[in-house]
């Protein structure tokens, strides 16, 4: 009988070190290289910290201090019973800046991490020095895309709203090693998709108990909030107008969350705004190329006056 998955698959060894800091009532695992400002990099689903490996680097190496967190529910950071919503993800990340010895970061999150970077620009914006979100709409867009025309729905929207059955869709993305894992993976990427060692891994973390339970937990938040005062209460908020500059990438084959889900998330920024369409890629630009990615992100990162 083969070994139960556990937190070591999520410890990856490479140029980076390993330690775990406490925010927010709760444990995160983060990885870290460099020295200088700090970046603050946040995953997406179905992925864990190691999404950023190819950007640990290339920040490291640009001078920057790069440091990517298991976000709560994944990987080696903590599994509580709650706190997925978008306004105690947020709050915790901002901790775990001030956790880290800094008073702002520039953050960059991609899919669900770019949701959570999206809300800290407006629940925490002193700790927000610069602003990049990859793949994520703003989620008053996003909310729009996903309640909006059924036909027009991203595929992003269909699986929060599929996600919202108990049990069920926990055991779909775990059973056979976790195999719909690496088939969202697949579908979601651009032409040639991501390596089948990378998908591997995937499948290997997302096999980590309650891993699968916790990163449902977001989706069911989002869906299921919208009627209640609290989901009212984070409308509300997230129509403050950001003051740091932001930079918006997207990959313009994302067939998870088209571009044009994402489009018009200028509107909810005041600061200098950038938006880049990412040519030939999908839903995960960092990872598919990440020579252009970066030259993009670090473009912007040394640009004193970003423009609009």
């Amino acid at each position: 009988m083969s070994a139960r998955p556990d937190e070591s698959l999520a410890r990856i060894p490479g140029p980076w070190t390993h330690r775990s800091v406490h925010a927010g009532n709760g444990m995160f695992h983060v990885v870290e290289a460099g020295e200088g400002p700090l970046v603050l990099l946040l995953h997406g689903f179905p992925q864990f910290w190691w999404t950023w490996r190819h950007q640990l680097e290339s920040l490291a190496g640009a001078g920057y201090r790069a440091v990517a967190v298991d976000l709560r529910g994944y990987g080696a950071s903590d599994k509580p019973p709650r706190g997925y919503d978008l306004p105690s993800l947020a709050g915790s990340m901002a901790g775990l800046i001030r956790a880290l010895g800094e008073t702002c970061a520039v953050v960059v999150g991609h899919d669900w991490g770019g949701l959570v970077a999206w809300t800290m620009g407006a629940t925490d914006p002193k700790v927000v020095h610069r602003l990049v979100t990859v793949s994520a709409p703003h989620p008053l867009r996003l909310r729009q895309a996903v309640l909006g025309n059924p036909f027009g729905r991203p595929k992003a929207g269909r699986h929060l709203l599929g996600y919202q059955l108990p049990l069920l869709p926990e055991r779909r993305l775990t059973k056979h090693g976790a195999a719909q894992v690496g088939r969202l993976l697949d579908a979601w990427s651009g032409p040639g998709g991501l390596q089948e060692e990378v998908t591997a891994t995937y499948r290997d973390a997302f096999s980590i108990p309650t891993v699968a339970h916790c990163a449902l937990e977001y989706h069911r938040w989002f869906v299921r909030s919208q009627l209640r005062p609290d989901g009212m209460r984070y409308r509300k908020l997230m129509r403050t107008e950001l003051e740091m500059p932001t930079l918006q990438l997207h990959g313009a084959l994302d067939t998870c969350m088209p571009p044009r889900t994402a489009q018009g998330s200028s509107r909810y920024v005041a600061a200098p705004y950038r938006w880049r369409l990412l040519e030939g890629v999908g839903h995960f630009p960092h990872e598919e190329r990440p020579e252009q990615f970066d030259a993009e992100l670090l473009g912007w990162l040394e640009d004193p006056e970003p423009d609009r």
